[in-house]
């Protein structure tokens, strides 16, 4: 290894080698600057347990990867691909002699799957951890079981800058030995530079480049931005200004030696790099020490209920501006620009990927790794159950997976496909119609989620005539099209376009209902413009949507022909009953049908309205109009129930709104039989009904524990609310303050459990005082109370000893 000037890292590499002897797994807290992305694989290379066998060397991002392994080749004074390589989908160098290989987080998941018992690999390092995309989170779990199950042997380590180590230690265990090291960080100066509300982004970045290069001692400069558009702007406003700079841009979507003749310094003049995350983290750039920072990113957030992906423009988090700053002080005092104010809040860190985005790959995964619940596995964060069932639907509904959550054998076939889901059921499909090349070209453009402007057809049309413009694209296209034994495509078929896209998207198959406005078949509407060329299409296929839950847009779509829409779905044809609940009508409604999940394509009378179709129907229309149900004596109840479940860790129902409405062919369909109005709805007692459903005891138990009404010292019964439990407060009792006179303790509920909450209310019925400990509102306010209260209601009785007197709810003379 050739000489290398000492990091912080190395007062702890022979301390982790020591480690890795007696522990099959490992915690390495680093922070920026540490030298533990470079120094450490290599250092371990030289391990008793990895003599003979590969080092994995987990990294987040394509251009790291890349830069990590030709940094390491060359302290070896080797050439990538020899002891050192990469691997990443679509590239690799490797060799026979190849023992360290830096691999992308995908190239991973997809190791595990090919070869479970990972033989000849001695170990994985997960580096960057802290970023917790879905694929490392998945990395994570999956090598946990193989390393619990088969391969205890095999090393984990986890290193990252910022990670919470408890949390991770419940993961790989309380045990799991932790060393941490401090990185080489310059001081970096930091200026915050507010971007004014009548500037663009992209001015203000300008006059900040122009403030660095005037200041002594500023080198390269560091731009990020939240996306390629911002990027685009700038570079164009950069190259236009008189600045002597050299603009280079940067981003996942531009080929790879782009990418990294935009990292290669320029002796010449000053170099402003202008770039997303990617540059956020890991190996040094060489040159740089000064960053401006636009505090924004954009990130993906799926929503479960519309099955849509929103791209969302938010702050960064605390610590993700921090590892923006700390770029500037890697090699050399700095300077960051903040284009935002310091008063400005940041969340401390960003939520992990896994909660936020679609996890139908994953799902996809876990089929394939034999696993139907994430239960199954160890996380750092379970996925969410909205996602996740989400995500089981989309396979289903595609063929992919069957009820019990197995691959089916279409499934199995779209595992092999390095691509999403959708686009690997389309793939696997596309034989069937004759479009495997087109298909090819298109999941190679759907995939790398290059902006389309116009049409899908025009942007697979100018790939298609000019393939050299777009490098990465052919060499995707190349690659999908040699695992399908297919020739590289020619041209767009307009007809096989439609085709290929409602095979990846059923559920976004849209009927025209106006001018620019279609219903989809999951059941939502989205719009274009009226002016758009395909507004007056019957059909269409939406395949990028976004929005919210009332309204979405479509962003990219092609039309449909319903013959195609039928020969691809040949149930379409088939007549099924619908009965649905009309809002307009006030009662349900129902006809024979032909459809395509909420399309319907034809129409038919249907006479008796069966009673199976009638009860579904009716339940179904309750889940979506929850509010029929919560009437005032039904939220008393459930505010009463809601106590006695908290107070009883559980013994008693859940009969939470979700609750309800989820178990309502358990309490109410019962008493649902021949109810085919909305007026009928409306006179049900769903209070009596819900209640019925607890047993005699329980019943008993209720009005013990939770009654419904309290004696006061007036003699007077009064009804306790209960609907401030709902929310985890205590139940009010609303009295007149002379009711409660001589009343010393306050009434507790639930076998003492729970101290009733008083509303004292004047002679008029306001409110005076609100209070737990009636005690200390007869000693300590019940006086001011007094003094006030009795010139403005004199006759009423205010006596000196409100303990001693009698209670009452009449005035004097009537006394």
């Amino acid at each position: 290894m050739i000489g290398m000037s000492t990091l912080p890292i190395e007062a702890h590499l022979a301390s982790l080698q020591e480690t890795l002897d007696s522990h099959n797994r490992l915690i390495l807290v680093a922070q920026p600057g540490a030298g533990k992305t470079t120094r450490v694989p290599l250092t371990l290379l030289n391990s008793h347990w990895a003599q003979g066998k590969t080092l994995l060397l987990l990294e987040p991002r394509r251009v790291v990867a890349r830069l990590a392994a030709g940094f390491m080749a060359r302290q070896l004074n080797e050439s990538v691909g020899h002891t050192v390589g990469y691997r990443m989908r679509g590239d690799s160098q490797v060799s026979r002699y190849t023992r360290l290989e830096v691999v992308t987080q995908g190239v991973l998941t997809r190791m595990l799957q090919d070869d479970p018992l990972l033989e000849g690999v001695g170990g994985i390092i997960f580096d960057e951890f802290h970023e917790r995309s879905i694929e490392a989170d998945l990395g994570l779990a999956l090598a946990l079981d193989v390393q619990q199950s088969i391969r205890d042997d095999l090393r984990l380590i986890v290193m990252s800058a910022t990670i919470d180590v408890a949390a991770l230690q419940k993961v790989l265990g309380e045990q799991t030995p932790v060393i941490e090291s401090t990185g080489r960080q310059y001081p970096v100066e930091t200026i915050y530079w507010p971007v004014p509300r009548d500037t663009a982004l992209e001015t203000r970045v300008c006059e900040a480049v122009g403030d660095a290069l005037n200041r002594s001692g500023s080198r390269d400069i560091l731009v990020i931005l939240p996306g390629v558009a911002e990027i685009n702007r700038l570079v164009k406003k950069l190259e236009d200004s008189s600045l002597d700079i050299e603009v280079r841009a940067l981003h996942g979507r531009m080929p790879v030696d782009a990418q990294q003749a935009a990292l290669q310094q320029d002796a010449s003049r000053p170099r402003v790099i202008v770039s997303t995350a990617i540059a956020e983290s890991s190996v040094t750039v060489d040159g740089v020490n000064v960053v401006i920072d636009a505090g924004l990113e954009r990130v993906p957030l799926f929503q479960p209920r519309l099955g849509l992906t929103q791209l969302t423009t938010r702050w960064v988090n605390s610590a993700s501006a921090d590892q923006r700053r700390g770029r500037a002080g890697r090699q050399g005092p700095g300077l960051c620009f903040r284009l935002w104010s310091q008063e400005q809040p940041l969340v401390p860190f960003g939520e992990p990927e896994i909660q936020q985005a679609d996890l139908s790959r994953l799902v996809l995964e876990l089929a394939s790794w034999g696993v139907q619940s994430p239960d199954d596995l160890t996380w750092m964060t379970l996925p969410p159950s909205g996602a996740w069932q989400s995500g089981k639907a989309l396979l289903a509904k595609l063929g992919i997976i069957d009820r019990s959550g197995m691959l089916t054998p279409l499934g199995e076939q779209c595992a092999r496909w390095p691509v999403a889901p959708r686009l690997a059921a389309m793939l696997v499909k596309s034989v069937d119609i004759n479009a495997t090349a087109l298909a090819c070209g298109l999941a190679a453009l759907l995939e790398s989620r290059d902006r389309i402007n116009g049409s899908l057809r025009d942007a697979l049309a100018q790939r298609f005539s000019q393939p050299a413009r777009y490098p990465q694209w052919q060499r995707d296209t190349k690659r999908l099209a040699r695992i399908a034994q297919a020739n590289f495509p020619a041209k767009v078929e307009d007809a096989s376009l439609g085709a290929l896209l409602a095979l990846a998207y059923p559920e976004r198959i849209g009927q025209r209902i106006s001018p620019g406005r279609f219903k989809l078949a999951n059941g939502k509407t989205a719009t274009l413009p009226v002016s758009h060329p395909l507004a007056n299409e019957p059909y269409l296929v939406a395949v990028n949507v976004e929005g919210a839950t009332s309204e979405a847009t479509i962003y990219v779509a092609e039309p449909l022909s319903l013959d195609t829409l039928i020969s691809l779905y040949p149930a379409t044809q088939q007549w099924v009953n619908r009965v649905c609940w009309s809002d307009a009508q006030g009662r349900l409604i129902g006809e024979r049908v032909q459809c395509h999940g909420e399309l319907v394509l034809a129409t038919a009378a249907l006479g008796k309205l069966p009673e199976e179709d009638v009860m579904a129907a009716l339940l179904n229309a309750l889940e979506q109009r929850p509010d029929m149900i919560s009437t005032p004596p039904v939220q008393q109840l459930q505010g009463r129930m809601a106590i006695l479940h908290a107070s009883f860790e559980g013994r008693w129902p859940d009969w939470s709104d979700n609750a309800l409405i989820t178990t309502l062919e358990t309490w109410l369909a019962p008493y649902m039989a021949g109810v085919t109005r909305m007026s009928q709805m409306e006179k049900m007692p769903f209070e009596t009904y819900l209640q019925a459903s607890l047993t005699w005891d329980q019943q008993s138990q209720l009005e013990r524990l939770a009654p419904t009404l309290l004696r006061v010292p007036s003699g007077r019964q009064i009804a306790l609310d209960y609907v401030p439990c709902l929310q985890g407060r205590p139940p009010v009792l609303a009295l007149k303050l002379q009711e409660a006179f001589g009343w010393q303790e306050t009434p507790r509920i639930v076998d003492g459990r729970v101290a009733v909450m008083i509303h004292l209310l004047s002679p008029a019925g306001r409110p005076l005082q609100i209070t737990q400990d009636l005690r200390s509102f007869w000693s300590n306010v019940y006086p001011e109370v007094r003094k006030e209260m009795r010139g403005r209601y004199p006759k009423h009785p205010w006596p000196e000893n409100p303990l001693s007197a009698a209670a009452t709810g009449r005035t004097n003379s009537r006394r």
